[in-house]
């Protein structure tokens, strides 16, 4: 019990230093964010919002946002329409092609990303979707949908079936029972799913990188800013950024709590 005890003690110190390293850079790139000065310097020698309203005051940063924004809602709508179907067929089919499925539908978070951005250029170009925003959205899609995958699927196998089953014998058809029984259920893995797929798209360059052209994504206009220009200004967007993944992530965690007491008293 004792070396138990040690080797748990060791492991929360470990993941508490690895969590401290990780959070660390957020020391830096918040008084950065409300700096008086011209350019990046830490510490900074005043404070000052003029760099949060330079990014609300400029139409580039705003179209940027806008279209990521956009990207990514559209990317949330189409990898939780194809990845939620695709996991019941995962979970309850019986066939032995389902795991090879199984395998392909994971292929994006296995294939390096730079490999699948040359690979869907040369596809969406000759359809003509480089620059588009939607056309961004469906390679995100891309990426996204193995997270759906993921998150359903583990829910579907921690659901009872024999619920669908009781349904069915009070004269339910397949899909009413699913729709009023099973997704009710499987909230939290949906939820989660959903807000990942958001978020994951809304935070993507290298494909933006690739596909969006002279439209650009949020990602994108901060890569470009680096680049060209280094002034606050990116400091003030990642904020906002950390927040919003912030507020995802809180979101995620209130919605599946919620939804899990619902179905633990059911």
């Amino acid at each position: 019990m004792r070396r138990r005890s040690a080797g748990q003690a060791m492991l929360t110190v470990f993941v508490g230093i690895v969590f401290a390293f990780l959070m660390l850079p957020l020391l830096v790139v918040f008084p950065i964010s409300i700096s008086s000065a011209a350019y990046l310097q830490f510490p900074p020698p005043g404070f000052s919002w003029q760099w949060y309203q330079r990014y609300l005051n400029d139409p580039g940063w705003i179209d940027a946002t806008i279209r990521s924004v956009q990207a990514a809602s559209l990317c949330t709508v189409l990898a939780m329409g194809l990845g939620v179907p695709l996991s019941f067929a995962l979970v309850r089919s019986r066939r032995r092609w389902v795991r090879a499925l199984d395998r392909l539908a994971a292929a994006p978070i296995i294939v390096p990303t730079i490999i699948l951005s040359i690979a869907l250029y040369g596809v969406f170009s000759r359809l003509q979707l480089i620059g588009a925003w939607y056309g961004v959205a469906v390679a995100h899609t891309v990426l996204a949908l193995p997270f759906v995958v993921i998150l359903t699927s583990a829910g579907l196998r921690t659901f009872d079936e024999a619920q669908e089953q009781a349904a069915a014998g009070l004269g339910a058809s397949w899909f009413i029972a699913v729709w009023r029984i099973t997704l009710p259920q499987l909230r939290p893995s949906l939820v989660s799913a959903a807000f990942l797929a958001f978020v994951s798209s809304f935070d993507e360059l290298v494909l933006a990188m690739f596909l969006s052209g002279a439209s650009m994504t949020l990602p994108k206009k901060m890569f470009d800013n680096i680049m060209m220009e280094v002034d606050p200004t990116i400091a003030a967007v990642s904020v906002l950024q950390i927040l919003l993944v912030g507020v995802c992530l809180g979101l995620t965690a209130l919605f599946g709590r919620g939804a899990l007491a619902t179905t633990i008293s059911r």
